[in-house]
């Protein structure tokens, strides 16, 4: 038991590498106001690409859903992103016009955009700017951001709607329903939280489950106003009134196991002037069901094993390890890229894994005996058992592996990630947060293997496993970015998106000067929420959930 205790303070001590000391999460919301289409006889169909700034470029966070033929969108998804009070954190929202027939952004497609700091938005709440265009403003095109801080409890809930005779607006055809669901703020402005979409010609419309976050539903106050609209969706974007009703989240909270809550939609201007008016439909809420969102110290003090997996490229690019220009030099006093990178990532990740044991493995060499070549070969050369004791122990069986292998290639990674991806898919089997693995590659070069690795990273990404590559020496790294899903989804050949961002890739040469602090901050930093989103994801509690978690319950 005393091994286990340890393991929590070692967690509560190191976390300070994962938690800066003022994280928040913001929500941001979108709506733009007159934008200009390039084809003045249609109107655009609108999406905005939120981009953030890191080392002088730009990647891809996220995008919103795409509005048919609309010139004033006000966007249903939100933006979640982490706000560093210490970072100028620098925004880019970029509006494209996206035909229903590509979804890639062509420069015709670029209708205008915004920069700012997430700083700027959140001490404002509310930023409204000129949308520019090459420079220029775009005709009279404005975007409004507003920001809403996550409180503690992001819980989130998950809502199923449906209908029933609902007025008929179309004189063809049936209605083409859709839902939207307004918070009523304090200052009696509301707040378009979510919208359904569209049940073509359908009067008894299902819509499609949803979830939203209880933050963003109703503040996190369960007797708040919340105003829902049912609107007849029409191509030219002039959508007809249906009916209205208001209700509050304690209401809807009565759609827990397996009951429904109704409610008449009203038309005040039909139930003004007709007589007999009863109501334009009933809206339904068949399901409501509350998510609890766990943190990663949650499960780390479930007990949940960090295990860490060590792969070591021992291809010809990097030199004859007897020569002192090699990157696999072992210099009597000084620790070559590969050793530094391998411990100052592993010395954190060794603090969340009680055995202390860690497989190491080596690609691109040829091996005794008969130094055949092996993309996945135990350093120690025991194929049974590649586990080293401690980070001290694969160090060890490194630095004794070099002399006995012959230096080869190609550059093939996919084995070593399928290998992992073997140990975590055995690991789902217990339906528990026991075990998520962490697999660092360190890699001098390019890989050669693209096709297969993307495969592989697509495939681990439904498992409880995180890749971080670290690349060693000075080849151009440019193709490796593409792995690493921040600018753009990363999909597999066949076209298969990966189902969430594991892989993070970082070239050891801009911290060849900064401290082992500074780079296992940079490689570690997504690894907390990716451990979150893999088992909240899965629906997976904590094995025992610690005691500070029922403090963050959300009263009944």
């Amino acid at each position: 038991m005393k091994k286990m205790s340890n393991i929590y303070e070692s967690a509560a001590n190191t976390l300070g590498i994962f938690n800066s000391p003022c994280l928040t999460k913001v929500e941001l919301r979108v709506a733009c106001k007159g934008i200009s289409d390039r084809d003045a006889l249609s109107k655009p169909d609108p999406c905005v690409i939120l981009k953030m700034q890191s080392h002088g470029q730009w990647f891809e966070v996220d995008r919103t859903e795409v509005i048919r033929t609309c010139i004033n969108p006000v966007f249903s998804k939100l933006f979640t992103v982490d706000f560093y009070f210490e970072e100028v954190q620098r925004l880019r929202f970029e509006v494209h016009d996206i035909s229903s027939n590509h979804n890639g952004l062509k420069e015709a497609d670029f209708l205008g955009s915004m920069e700012c700091t997430l700083g700027q938005i959140v001490s404002q709440r509310k930023l409204s700017k000129s949308l520019l265009k090459h420079g220029n403003t775009a005709g009279k095109s404005s975007i409004t951001v507003i920001a809403e801080e996550l409180s503690g409890n992001d819980d989130y809930v998950e809502l199923s709607f449906s209908a029933r005779k609902l007025d008929d607006k179309d004189f063809f055809s049936k209605s083409d329903p859709f839902l939207e669901i307004f918070r009523m703020n304090d200052d009696a402005t509301q707040q378009l939280v979510h919208r359904t979409e569209v049940v073509m010609n359908n009067l008894n419309p299902a819509w499609k489950t949803f979830k939203v976050s209880v933050n963003s539903l109703c503040s996190g106050d369960q007797d708040r106003r919340l105003k829902c609209i049912v609107w007849d969706w029409d191509s030219n974007g002039k959508h007809d009134f249906i009916g209205e009703f208001s209700s509050t989240f304690k209401e809807m909270r009565g759609a827990m196991e397996g009951r429904q809550v109704q409610w008449e939609c009203i038309n005040p201007k039909y139930k003004a002037k007709k007589k007999n008016y009863k109501n334009s439909g009933i809206v339904i809420l068949n399901q409501c069901k509350i998510h609890k969102m766990h943190s990663f110290l949650d499960y780390i003090m479930g007990g949940c094993q960090i295990q860490f997996t060590v792969a070591i490229d021992f291809t010809a690019s990097n030199g004859d390890p007897r020569n002192s220009c090699s990157l696999h030099y072992i210099h009597p006093y000084q620790p070559n890229e590969y050793l530094k990178a391998l411990v100052a990532v592993g010395e954190i990740c060794q603090d969340y894994d009680s055995d202390k044991m860690f497989p190491a493995f080596g690609f691109g060499a040829r091996i005794p005996p008969e130094y055949k070549v092996s993309h996945d070969f135990a350093i120690n050369f025991n194929e049974d058992n590649p586990e080293c004791a401690g980070i001290q122990g694969v160090v060890e069986a490194y630095q004794s592996c070099l002399p006995k292998l012959q230096l080869y290639g190609p550059t093939n990674i996919a084995p070593i990630i399928q290998k992992v991806a073997k140990s975590a898919s055995e690991e789902t089997n217990t339906k528990e947060a026991s075990q998520y693995f962490i697999l660092l590659i360190l890699t001098d070069g390019v890989i050669t293997d693209m096709a297969d690795t993307r495969e592989a990273i697509v495939h681990a990404s439904h498992l409880p496993m995180s890749v971080i590559i670290v690349g060693v020496g000075n080849a151009d790294f440019s193709d490796m970015q593409m792995l690493d899903g921040d600018d753009g989804i990363l999909r597999s050949p066949k076209g298969e998106p990966v189902l969430r961002d594991i892989v993070q890739f970082v070239p050891f040469r801009n911290f060849k000067h900064a401290s082992p602090a500074a780079l296992a901050k940079s490689v570690l930093a997504e690894v907390p929420n990716q451990v979150v989103d893999y088992y909240n994801g899965k629906g997976i509690k904590p094995k025992c959930v610690s005691e500070y978690d029922s403090s963050r319950t959300l009263a009944p």
